[in-house]
């Protein structure tokens, strides 16, 4: 838990508080977005919870945070709050909340589905997650949408003997016991629900996640900027190639969506024309960065 004395001046008066150990994920602002907004360097709270409902995400904010960043004055009790994570969105698809440090507090999802449940990244392992996870059924399969939110996938796959997909690109030290290495740049089919589309630049492995023509899990490709009100990807975050990254994104630009959900930054439901609309934009921004 987040300590009173290195309360963040920034935050409101009251009982929720962020402190300066925060990392400036944006989890308790994906989370609670009525309670925590993006400071400089950190979150803060921005506003006071004004009744139960939001009380209810501040305290998932609190679980989900990667560093234990977040405070309450008051006792507070999480068993709700943690019962709530993985978070269903729609269609099976889950946020799991639970975020690790050891990625940067990434986002990970846990899509539910009968022919075998498929995990997003990994999130923390933390108890009650897996034990949530456990009851809707496990994992089938983990897919590592790059190298660096692989966070807990070791202990993830010794829990559900789960096959881990990750691109041979980007394959490390820590994730060189992968079950399933990808190979090449064209569209690699799971099955008729999920397909894997090479998307080389922030990374040279980076990979997303079409589910079932809908659900675009992209890694740290590309997210939804709130602040601005569009599609972004950033030439500052990018680790590989930033030309072969505008590349990857025009090939995006021939597959439909609606979700977007991210790795990093933060998530958006558009209707399929709309979203095509704000990934050409994205890509006329990235050819002038």
């Amino acid at each position: 838990m987040a300590v009173l004395t290195k309360r963040l001046p920034e935050n409101a008066p009251g009982d929720f508080f962020v402190d300066s150990t925060c990392i400036d994920c944006g989890t308790c602002r994906q989370v609670a977005p009525a309670t925590f907004a993006d400071g400089r360097d950190a979150s803060y709270v921005h506003s006071q919870p004004a009744d139960e409902g939001e009380a209810h995400r501040a305290r998932m904010a609190v679980v989900a945070c990667p560093v234990a960043a977040i405070g309450t004055q008051a006792k507070h009790t999480f068993g709700a709050a943690r019962a709530a994570f993985p978070e269903p969105l729609e269609d099976g698809v889950h946020y799991c909340g639970w975020a690790a440090d050891s990625s940067y507090g990434a986002r990970s999802y846990l899509v539910v589905r009968k022919r075998g449940n498929i995990l997003v990244d990994s999130p923390r392992y933390a108890t009650p997650l897996v034990e949530r996870i456990a009851a809707l059924g496990g994992v089938r399969w983990m897919f590592l949408t790059h190298r660096d939110d692989v966070a807990d996938h070791g202990k993830f796959r010794r829990r559900f003997g789960c096959e881990r997909i990750l691109h041979r690109a980007d394959v490390t030290s820590a994730t060189r016991d992968v079950e399933v290495k990808l190979e090449g740049a064209e569209p690699i089919v799971l099955d008729d629900e999920a397909l894997f589309i090479p998307v080389p630049g922030h990374t040279r492995g980076s990979v997303c996640l079409l589910y079932r023509g809908r659900f675009l899990f992209p890694g740290d490709h590309v997210w939804w900027d709130p602040d601005r009100r569009r599609v972004h990807a950033s030439r500052n975050v990018c680790w590989f190639d930033w030309r072969k990254q505008t590349e990857s994104m025009e090939r995006l630009a021939g597959y439909r969506f609606d979700w977007l959900l991210p790795g990093h930054g933060t998530r958006v439901r558009l209707e399929a024309d709309v979203m095509a609309g704000e990934i050409a934009r994205c890509i006329a921004r990235m050819k002038r960065a």
